[in-house]
C-alpha cells in the first residue's frame, strides 16, 4: 500500500514537473510571437513613413519648379 502510494507521489511530482515546463515554453512562445508582430508593426509604420516623405519630396519639388519658372516668366515679361 505504502509503495503504490510513493508510486503515485513521484507520478504526480514528474507530471506537475512536466505540467511547469509545458508552461514556461507556452510563455517563451507567446513572447516571441510578441516580438515578432512588434517588429513588424515597426517595420510596416516605417515603411508607410518613408513613402509619405517621398511624395512630400516629390510634391515639393514640383511646387518649386513651378514657381520658379512662373516667377522667371513674370520677370521677363
Amino acid at each position: 500500500m505504502e509503495q503504490g502510494i510513493d508510486q503515485f507521489e513521484v507520478a504526480f511530482e514528474q507530471e506537475a514537473a512536466l505540467e511547469r515546463q509545458r508552461r514556461a515554453q507556452l510563455r517563451q512562445r507567446a513572447a516571441a510571437r510578441s516580438r515578432a508582430r512588434e517588429i513588424q508593426s515597426t517595420e510596416k509604420r516605417g515603411t508607410v513613413g518613408f513613402g509619405l516623405l517621398l511624395v512630400a519630396l516629390t510634391l515639393t519639388v514640383v511646387v518649386v519648379t513651378v514657381v520658379m519658372f512662373e516667377t522667371l516668366a513674370w520677370l521677363m515679361a
